[in-house]
C-alpha cells in the first residue's frame, strides 16, 4: 500500500513546518474565536435584560455544554482515525469511518436529547440557581437542546475536513452561521421587524438555527461537488472494525471531556451559591477567557492531525518533531493571548453597563487571575487534549482531569468560596490551582510515551482495517 509522507497533508503541497501547523491551527482558532465572540455578543445582547438574564444563559449553557462536549469526543475520535487513514492513503477507510461516525453520533445524540428536554428545570434547580435565574434558564435550555444533534454532526464533519487538509472550510461555514445567529439573536430577543420579542429564549432559537445551517454547509462541502468523501456504510460485518477503534479512541476522550465539563458545571454551581452577582461575573470572565484562549485552540487540532498522520505512516521521529514544534508554538501564543485577555478587563464596564458595579469589580479580578495562568491552560490543552489522546493515553488525560478538578480545584473552591471570607476570589484561585495540578500530571504521562511502539502499532491497525 502506498503511504503519504507524515509531513504532507493529503490534499496540499509540501510546505514549511510552521506553515503546515498554521494551515491547521489558524483556521481552527479563528473558527473558535468567531464562535466565542458570538457567545459574547449574545451575552451582551442578553445583558441588556439584567444580571439575572446573564446568569440564566450562563447556567443553562454550562449544563448543555456538559453533554455536548462529552459526545463531541466522537468528533475528536473521528478526526484522529481519519488522519491515520489519510496518512496511510486509505480512501475507502476514510469514507467508511466518517459515514459510521455520523450515523452513530446522530443516534446517540437523539437518544440523549429526548430525556433531557423534560428534565431541564430539575437539573437547573439541582445546580443551585436562584428561582428567578432558573425560571429564565429552563426554557432557554430546552430550546437550545434542539441544537444538540446538528451541533455534534457539525463537529464531526469539521474534524474530518481538517484531517483531510481542508481546515479553512469549517471556518467559512462557521463564519456564515455566526453571522446569521447574531442577526437572529438580536431580532428574536428584542422583536425587530416582524420577529417576535422572545427575550432570553430568542437567543436559544438563534443557536438552533445557526447549528442547523452550519451542518448543512459542511455536509455540502464534504459530499457535494468537491467529492472529499462518499457516504458509504460498510457491510454489516465490516462496521465492527470501524466502530471498535472509534469507541476505543473516543471513550477515554468522552470520559475526560465529561469530567472536565462536569467540573465546569460544578464550578458554576459554586458561583451560583455564592450569589447571582458572582455567577454573572464568572460567566463574563469565562466568555472573555474563551475568546482569547481559543487563539491557541487550533494547536490542539494541529497536534491531533499532524501527530496522527505521522503515526499512521509509521514515522515515530516525525511524531516527536511535531510535538516539539507545536508545544513551543503554544508557549508563544499562551503568553501573547494571556496578556490581551488581561487588558480586556478594561472593556467590561462598557460592554455590560447594566449588571452593576459589584459585578464589574468581580469580573475584573477574575480576569486578572485567569490571565496569569493562561499559558498553563494552553499547555494542558495541547498535551491533554491533543497529544495524549492521539497517542492512545486516554488514562493519562482522565487522571489529570480527575485529580485536577475533583482532587484539587473543586474542594478548594467549595471551601474557600462558601466557608471562608474569600468568596468568589477563592473560587477563581481554586480554578488556577486545578490547572497547575493538571499540567504536572500531563507532563508526567507525556514523558512515558514510547513513540516507536506507537508508530508500529497504529500503522499496523490502519493496514489491518484497510484489508
Amino acid at each position: 500500500m502506498t503511504t503519504v509522507p507524515a509531513n504532507s497533508p493529503p490534499s496540499e503541497s509540501i510546505q514549511s513546518p510552521l506553515r503546515e501547523i498554521s494551515a491547521i491551527a489558524v483556521p481552527v482558532s479563528l473558527e473558535m474565536v468567531i464562535q466565542l465572540v458570538l457567545t459574547f455578543v449574545n451575552q451582551v445582547v442578553v445583558g441588556a435584560l439584567g444580571a439575572a438574564a446573564v446568569a440564566a444563559v450562563g447556567l443553562s449553557g454550562s449544563l448543555s455544554f456538559l453533554f455536548f462536549i462529552t459526545l463531541g469526543a466522537l468528533g475528536s475520535g473521528t478526526s484522529i482515525l481519519v488522519a491515520r487513514r489519510a496518512g496511510a492513503n486509505d480512501r475507502a477507510g476514510v469514507d467508511h469511518t466518517l459515514s459510521v461516525a455520523l450515523g452513530f453520533t446522530a443516534l446517540v445524540g437523539a437518544l440523549l436529547t429526548v430525556p433531557l428536554l423534560p428534565s431541564a428545570g430539575a437539573l437547573l434547580r439541582l445546580a443551585g440557581g436562584a428561582p428567578d435565574v432558573t425560571a429564565l434558564a429552563t426554557p432557554y435550555l430546552q430550546v437550545s437542546l434542539l441544537a444538540f444533534v446538528p451541533g455534534l454532526l457539525g463537529w464531526i464533519l469539521s474534524g474530518a475536513l481538517r484531517s483531510l487538509g481542508h481546515a479553512r472550510t469549517p471556518l467559512v461555514a462557521t463564519t456564515i452561521a455566526v453571522a446569521v445567529e447574531c442577526l437572529a439573536a438580536y431580532g428574536l430577543v428584542f422583536g425587530v421587524g416582524p420577529l417576535p420579542a422572545l427575550g432570553v429564549v430568542g437567543a436559544a432559537w438563534a443557536l438552533v438555527l445557526s447549528n442547523v445551517l452550519k451542518v448543512v454547509l459542511l455536509a455540502y462541502q464534504v459530499y457535494g461537488p468537491r467529492h472529499l468523501s462518499r457516504f458509504v456504510l460498510p457491510r454489516v460485518g465490516g462496521r465492527g472494525p470501524i466502530i471498535r477503534p472509534l469507541l476505543q479512541v473516543s471513550a477515554p476522550l468522552a470520559l475526560t471531556e465529561f469530567v472536565w465539563s462536569l467540573g465546569g458545571f460544578l464550578y458554576a454551581a459554586v458561583f451560583a451559591r455564592v450569589g447571582t452577582q458572582a455567577l454573572a461575573a464568572s460567566q463574563i470572565v469565562g466568555t472573555l477567557e474563551g475568546i482569547f484562549i481559543v487563539g491557541s485552540f487550533g494547536l490542539m487540532s494541529a497536534a491531533t492531525v499532524l501527530i496522527g498522520r505521522s503515526l499512521g505512516a509509521g514515522d515515530a521521529q516525525g511524531a516527536r518533531t511535531w510535538l516539539h514544534r507545536i508545544t513551543r508554538a503554544g508557549l508563544v501564543t499562551g503568553l501573547g493571548f494571556g496578556a490581551l485577555f488581561a487588558v480586556s478587563a478594561l472593556m467590561v464596564p462598557g460592554l455590560f453597563p447594566k449588571v452593576g458595579a459589584s459585578v464589574h469589580q468581580m469580573a475584573l479580578t477574575g480576569i486578572l487571575i485567569a490571565a496569569a495562568t493562561q499559558v498553563v491552560k494552553v499547555r494542558n490543552m495541547i498535551v491533554g487534549g491533543g497529544v495524549l489522546p492521539g497517542a492512545g493515553d486516554g488514562r493519562g488525560v482522565i487522571l489529570g482531569d480527575l485529580v485536577g478538578a475533583f482532587g484539587v480545584g473543586l474542594p478548594l473552591a467549595i471551601w474557600w468560596g462558601l466557608y471562608t471570607p474569600m468568596g468568589i476570589w477563592g473560587v477563581f484561585l481554586a480554578r488556577t490551582l486545578e490547572e497547575v495540578a493538571k499540567v504536572a500530571i500531563f507532563e508526567w504521562r507525556r514523558r512515558r510515551l514510547d513513540w516507536e511502539t506507537l508508530a508500529r502499532e497504529q500503522q499496523g491497525q490502519v493496514h489491518a482495517t484497510a484489508h
